[in-house]
């Protein structure tokens, strides 16, 4: 006889945490649609924030920084990464971010890791395994020129994978290749509103070169380090209003521009023949008085101008 094997024990197994299954389920979907890219947007300021697609700098993509002046443009990437609240990456050539300073924007060095890739193809690839990890909130690469469009592809599909911030900051160029980055802004400096010994809070020029679904704009705006707030410029926002109202002038204008030719048409109508004026009526037997004119010569009497011969009748 051959011996049969005794039963294998039961072991208690954890009931299926059916919500939190759900929910891990619905966050890989979401990070698969790339059509609207996961998780909340990077918040800016209201004004940019109304003309995003996204109310915010989308999370899961790709987007490229192109600067006009390298320290705004830095400063403005290191505000980016701030908001996207986690550990975020600075992968860069040379070390030349300095974590003091970045803290200015409120990028806090405890959550910054700086990485030194001396070549482009290493970069990438910091680059491309830091956005698929989910603990990553964000990674910056800066790069001395343009990426193909092969390597920017597989940064974007990271990106949607990991659900982080990706930045791509690069020299401004007279013209920018094709991408497939979400966003392109350009980052100039302005003039600041301090002092000779204190130049004031950091101001801006963001320009929106490119956006998916938007379209592109100009923003002038200032950084207010102890508030941690990125306002508009109060010119920008007067220049804003007063377009609007030369609008509504411009309409009132054409609307009196209007009842001016109507009125015009009257008096062609009045000229050509139409109906005029009534005249008045005179009563029967009533003398009209000749009107007098001090520079005419009178016609009777011994002052009278002497009257031209009649020519003779032929």
């Amino acid at each position: 006889m051959i011996p049969l094997a005794a039963p294998a024990p039961e072991i208690d197994r954890p009931p299926i945490d059916r919500p939190a299954v759900l929910a891990a389920l619905r966050a890989r979907l979401a990070r698969l649609d790339r059509s609207a890219p996961a998780g909340e947007a990077v918040p800016l300021c209201p004004a940019i924030d109304q003309a995003l697609p996204w109310g915010g700098l989308a999370r899961a993509a790709l987007h490229e920084v192109l600067a006009a002046e390298p320290g705004a443009a830095a400063g403005f990437c290191a505000l980016l990464l701030a908001r996207s609240r986690g550990s975020v990456l600075w992968i860069a050539p040379e070390p030349d971010a300095w974590p003091p300073g970045l803290a200015r924007f409120g990028l806090s060095p405890a959550e910054l890791v700086l990485v030194q890739a001396r070549r482009q193809v290493d970069g990438l690839w910091a680059m491309e395994e830091a956005l698929r990890c989910p603990g990553v909130a964000g990674a910056l690469l800066a790069l001395p020129g343009e990426v193909d469009l092969t390597a920017a592809r597989r940064l974007q599909l990271a990106a949607e994978a990991g659900g982080g911030l990706g930045l791509l900051l690069r020299p401004d160029a007279a013209e920018a290749a094709a991408s497939v980055a979400l966003t392109r802004w350009r980052v100039g400096a302005l003039a600041g509103a301090g002092g000779a010994h204190d130049l004031g809070d950091p101001r801006w020029s963001l320009e929106l070169l490119r956006c998916r679904g938007g379209r592109p704009r100009r923003w002038e705006v200032t950084w207010r380090p102890a508030a941690e707030r990125l306002d508009e410029d109060a010119a920008e926002r007067l220049d804003t209003e007063d377009d609007a109202e030369r609008l509504e002038e411009d309409a009132a204008e054409r609307l009196d521009t209007g009842d001016g030719a109507e009125r015009a048409d009257m008096d062609d109508v009045t000229a050509a023949g139409g109906p005029a004026r009534p005249a008045r009526l005179r009563p029967p037997g009533a003398q009209v008085a000749p009107r007098h004119r001090p520079d005419a010569a009178p016609r009777h009497g011994p002052d009278a101008a002497p009257r031209a011969p009649r020519r003779a009748a032929r």
